[in-house]
């Protein structure tokens, strides 16, 4: 969308407010999707959902394709974030669910790499086709989107369902046919069903209070709080940082940078959308490897410097003090190394912690409410941000990300405690302490009995 508004903008003669509203309506509409993924995934699985998800976003995708007016594009961009926010919710579930704790990290990152891709994909049809005329280009950008989403119906053939869901339906022999499947050996399988079957009479034995899981949720024990705090948290500081201003916008901030053409402003925001794919691959090496926190550490940090050198850079090109070819040239380094820093980090770390720190009972609906406030804090920024950049500049609304994402480095310090190498299960144990000692990196090697 970011380069198909330079053109929509032309062909239905749009203005400021209406891109504003057509491009971060998207993030707001999304967590329709999200709170009823939560409930629709927990009733068909995980595995349909994924489906349901694929099919609304291809209508939606073909409505805006044909629009012909600013309310039908509008109708369009509605339909197609609520399947995004079905496919936001569900995929890091159904990944962490049915991972070995081994490389969980990594496969649950996955979803967050095939965004990036298709964000660069999309940055460079904007440069394919924009030499079409303004009446068909943006279309062309938009309808191309529709055909990787085609696949997930040749992938739901072929795909099983979710072992964690299954035996929550009380579906135990098909778990253990599918745990089978992905694990090395008969006993490992054996081992992970038995885990399974436990979370899930720890589950059945909460059910038993009368409880719903909505009613856990928003009156949660100390135990289930913690682990709100944290994966609430870490959903609105990735958004808050920034980073969708930049996706969206970026060929807006280019140009207020000083890069004039059309064809360089798309050009400098498929270096973008490169930079921010070919990190995330980065990060799913490390993952595992590393471990969560330090890449959020290296990612936050890093985001933070970035974003200070950008604002420094754009606040000198608006005023002169700069030779414009090195200030242009440093905006860019500093836009591509924060979405790279980005992406090695908070970006697909995010989702993951999400998807792996709740129990069973609660994992669904507490990602679908996570991926809510992901959503709802990406659309302020994405509607808000012309108009905050008219009011303090652009240079001073990437100081105030720049503030945020300091704060950030101070939420992962106290919050975030590492979960590599561990089951579902046993990181659940993880929040079970008295909620005051700083989780650190060594302190994962002693898991803490749950008291919840």
């Amino acid at each position: 969308m970011s380069g198909c508004i330079l053109f929509i903008q032309r062909d239905l003669g749009i203005n400021e407010v209406q891109q504003e509203v057509l491009v971060g309506c998207l993030s707001f509409i999304s967590l329709l999707g999200s709170l009823a993924g939560g409930r629709t995934s927990d009733a068909i699985g995980r595995k349909w959902t994924i489906g349901l998800a694929a099919a609304v976003f291809q209508a939606g995708a073909a409505v805006m394709t044909l629009a012909p007016s600013f309310g039908v594009l509008m109708a369009g961009r509605l339909l197609a974030g609520v399947g995004i926010g079905f496919g936001l919710m569900i995929a890091p579930v159904y990944i962490a669910e049915i991972s070995p704790a081994a490389c969980r990290g990594s496969l649950t990152s996955f979803p967050e790499i095939f965004i990036n891709l298709g964000i660069l994909l999309g940055y460079v049809s904007n440069l394919v086709f924009s030499g079409l005329p303004d009446h068909i280009n943006w279309r062309v950008m938009l309808a191309v989107g529709i055909l990787p989403s085609v696949f997930i119906g040749f992938a739901l053939v072929v795909i099983p369902e979710s072992p964690r869901w299954l035996v929550m339906k009380n579906r135990t022999d098909e778990a253990r046919a599918v745990l089978r499947k992905v694990t090395d050996s008969e006993e490992e399988a054996q081992e992970r069903l038995a885990e399974i079957v436990d979370a899930a009479a720890a589950m059945m034995n909460a059910a038993a209070e009368k409880r719903s899981v909505w009613q856990e949720l928003t009156r949660p024990s100390p135990v289930i709080a913690r682990m709100l705090v944290t994966g609430l948290g870490i959903q609105c500081f990735q958004q808050a940082t920034g980073v969708d201003a930049l996706v969206y916008y970026s060929p807006t901030i280019f140009r207020d940078a000083g890069i004039s053409t059309e064809r360089q402003l798309l050009g400098a925001t498929v270096a973008v959308g490169f930079f921010k794919t070919a990190f995330i691959v980065i990060a799913i090496v490390l993952i595992d490897r590393v471990g969560r926190k330090p890449l959020l550490y290296v990612s936050t940090v890093g985001m933070t410097l970035c974003l200070v050198v950008l604002s420094t850079a754009l606040f000198m090109l608006a005023h002169g003090s700069a030779s414009r070819a090195l200030g242009i040239g440093v905006a860019i380094l500093a836009v591509c190394g924060d979405v790279a820093f980005f992406s090695v980090g908070i970006g697909p770390i995010c989702w993951v912690m999400s998807s792996e720190i709740f129990p069973l009972r609660l994992r669904a609906q507490a990602v679908a409410l996570g991926t809510v406030v992901n959503r709802v804090t990406s659309g302020a920024v994405a509607m808000s941000f012309l108009s905050i950049c008219n009011a303090v500049s652009v240079a001073g609304a990437f100081a105030g990300f720049a503030v945020v994402s300091a704060l950030s480095v101070a939420f992962v310090h106290r919050f975030v405690p590492e979960t590599s190498g561990k089951t579902l299960e046993q990181i659940e144990s993880l929040f079970g302490d008295d909620g005051r000692r700083e989780m650190e990196l060594g302190d994962v090697e002693q898991l803490v009995p749950h008291k919840g």
